[in-house]
């Protein structure tokens, strides 16, 4: 019995599926049905008669390949084991294997996975002798990234280095260096890494048309999944094999194209109809996942795209709720307005847990809503990015912090001494136990032959003197420990430094280090393998999370040189993608949609809160495509006053009434200043002589009451 596709399928769906005789591009909208449309076309063409045999399916991810010809298989009632389905590399490989003898090579050659290519990468770095004693020199791991970003961008390694990584600019010349003698070695000894596999099958198809000929006729049909995420390689593959009359179906979202950083070149699918004159576009606009206040959103942020496929998502899926904008005083009370909202959705909506997610730009952006779970002991699982406590760096600095309030801690004296040279294994248990002992005679023998030894013990003895408020001990450990952690991580250390500026701002909240260490040590419940993950909240970068969706999304950190990020905002290709970042960040929400808007950020160098923009993304919405809330100085949520509406009224709330201060003088329930904390509101009097305020950039403190001034 023949499948009715009609009744399976919308409209647009059954064009995707039944067309033939001129390729074809499919512009898959964000939950729109991409997968069931790739795999009842792979079914209706094996119904009409094509061999599965000369059908090639490339995708990305083996997984997903055996997921289609499984489904498309059920659905025809038999085996499709024959369809060539999987990834771009496997193909290549299994191509070069079969025609070895015309590319030249031994048949028997070694593909090098990760690990193996990054040894070789070392190999050649040590034949050349370069970086020998130079601590700060790119480590193995980083040449063979510079080296494969070079080729999939199809960039010389100078101009990769100056545009992406431009703290190894000094070494640039090594660099070019190391990536010819890899590719020598490579060639000299039959070795191909992942890379190599799709040069070298173009070189194989360009130089040998008979070759070209034999792919072109065992594949009559070529389809692609997610093809904005292919580099130029991988397209000019897709159009050999193809041919000028083949039939080839590609399928993808120009919208969805976040992954430059790997090489994906959103032009591909944008100069498609270019490159395949005559293709039909078919555009699958109908969501299956998200309401249709949420999709206004989110088509509203693709309305100011340069280049793009211009569509417009539509469900049948019918909501009162809006998409939200929360307005916060500070980051830090960004994390504290997340967990509020959370318990909100669980407790009004019936949501569990694990229906939520919180979705953010980069790593670091979730560090400050972490050390929050933690106080309250809520689980969570986090993806993309490392966990705060778990970042080498993050650990060193808080090592110097621990021995400043515990001499004894043996497990931050390993850390610290880890760094310094000339200390090996042996050796810190013996300065551990002379430091505990008050060896000053064998220390000074010590030291004297090993200056920074004497650096970090000096250094922790004037920390452990006068550590004072853990942001001002940070300071100085952040200027003690950067040019260790440029010894250290000098592949990185630009991005490791946006962590101890996090670290910063998180101190900040707290008056002494044994408490803030207390916070930031505790351990996460979510990482009991034993807790299922339902239970847990899930914390996520957005790349991390593209092709999930939950009930409920949070997106954090919308501001000026956060979302977008810095750099951004000076390219304008870049800050393309990080639009296209924010779409698949908006679409992966199906009921609930909360956007998160700081109005200032911590930064470490000045020890305050700074203003920040709000995101060119969020100013650029119309106001009627969401409700309004800014966060008031009593620690919640108020609308935002719409067009027409009166002002509310000036006078503030009494609750709990006014009380004596320290001085005996009495302090009123309204706004105060303080000398660290700045402006603040009292809420509430907590008897005899403390108060709790809600600072503007600091969130709710408690204050005795002689440290408060209020207000005229």
């Amino acid at each position: 019995m023949q499948i009715d596709y009609r009744s399976r399928l919308n409209e647009a769906q059954y064009e995707a599926a039944t067309h033939r005789g001129s390729p074809l591009l499919v512009i898959a909208g964000a939950g729109s049905g991409k997968t069931r449309t790739i795999v009842y076309r792979l079914a209706r063409l094996v119904e009409e008669g094509v061999p599965p045999e000369s059908i090639l399916l490339l995708t990305f991810t083996r997984k997903a390949s055996f997921e289609m010809v499984s489904r498309a298989s059920t659905l025809l009632g038999r085996g499709l084991a024959s369809v060539p389905g999987g990834t771009f590399h496997s193909f290549a490989f299994a191509t070069l294997r079969r025609h070895a003898a015309e590319l030249g090579v031994n048949p028997a050659f070694t593909v090098l996975d990760k690990a193996d290519a990054s040894s070789l990468a070392k190999d050649a770095r040590d034949r050349l002798e370069l970086g020998k004693g130079d601590k700060s020199f790119p480590k193995k791991d980083t040449l063979v990234e510079v080296v494969s970003k070079s080729r999939n961008k199809e960039l010389n390694v100078s101009d990769l280095v100056s545009r992406e990584y431009p703290h190894l600019l000094p070494y640039c010349e090594d660099l070019e260096e190391i990536a010819h003698a890899y590719r020598n070695l490579k060639r000299n000894h039959g070795l191909f890494d992942y890379d190599d596999l799709l040069f070298e099958l173009e070189r194989l198809l360009l130089a040998n048309p008979k070759v070209l000929e034999t792919v072109r006729r065992r594949f009559n049909h070529v389809m692609v999944d997610e093809f904005q995420d292919t580099n130029l390689v991988q397209a000019r593959l897709v159009k050999l094999i193809a041919g000028d009359h083949g039939e080839v179906a590609a399928v993808g979202d120009d919208a969805q194209s976040i992954y430059a950083f790997r090489g994906a070149n959103v032009a591909n699918i944008l100069r498609f109809g270019e490159e395949f004159p005559g293709a039909r576009v078919v555009r699958l606009e109908r969501n299956y996942r998200s309401t249709q206040p949420i999709l206004d959103l989110t088509n509203t942020i693709l309305e100011n795209a340069r280049e793009k496929y211009d569509k417009h998502l539509y469900t049948e899926r019918a909501t009162s709720h809006r998409p939200r904008v929360y307005r916060t005083h500070s980051d830090a009370s960004q994390a504290r307005a997340v967990l509020q909202r959370v318990s909100e959705l669980k407790r009004e909506h019936g949501l569990d847990t694990g229906d939520i997610a919180v979705l953010f730009r980069a790593g670091f952006m979730s560090y400050l809503l972490e050390v929050e779970l933690n106080k309250l002991g809520f689980p969570f699982v986090k993806y993309g990015g490392i966990k705060f406590t778990e970042a080498a760096h993050i650990k060193d600095a808080l090592a110097y912090m621990r021995l400043a309030c515990n001499p004894s801690d043996l497990a931050a004296w390993n850390r610290a001494l880890g760094h310094v040279k000339g200390v090996g294994p042996k050796t810190v248990p013996k300065v551990i136990e002379a430091v505990l002992r008050g060896d000053a005679d064998w220390l000074a023998k010590r030291t004297a032959k090993n200056q920074q030894l004497g650096d970090l013990l000096r250094f922790l003895d004037t920390l452990r003197r006068d550590p004072g408020r853990p942001a001002h001990a940070l300071e100085a450990i952040a200027e003690f420990y950067l040019p260790i952690m440029r010894r250290a991580y000098p592949d990185d250390y630009p991005r490791r430094q946006q962590g101890l500026d996090e670290l910063a701002s998180i101190a900040s909240g707290y008056q002494d280090c044994p408490s803030f260490l207390a916070d930031v040590s505790l351990e996460n419940p979510g990482e009991d393998r034993e807790a299922p993950p339902e239970d847990a909240l899930v914390l996520s970068t957005i790349h991390s999370a593209k092709g999930l969706q939950f009930k409920a999304v949070m997106v954090l950190d919308l501001a000026e040189e956060r979302f977008p990020g810095k750099r951004a905002m000076h390219r304008m290709e870049d800050m393309e993608e990080e639009r296209r970042l924010m779409y698949v960040a908006c679409t992966r929400a199906m009921d609930h949609l909360d956007l998160f808007v700081p109005e200032a950020v911590w930064v470490r160098h000045l020890e305050r809160n700074e203003p920040v923009r709000p995101s060119p993304f969020v100013t650029e919405l119309p106001a009627e495509l969401y409700d309004d809330y800014r966060e008031t100085f009593g620690g919640g949520f108020e609308m935002a006053r719409p067009r027409g509406m009166p002002e509310p009224p000036t006078s503030a709330p009494t609750t709990g009434g006014p009380a004596k201060g320290g001085d005996g003088g009495a302090l009123p329930m309204g706004y105060c200043r303080h000398a660290i904390y700045g402006r603040g509101k009292i809420i509430q009097h907590i008897p005899p002589d403390k108060y709790r305020v809600n600072f503007q950039d600091f969130g709710l403190k408690v204050i005795v009451g002689r440290f408060l001034e209020p207000e005229e």
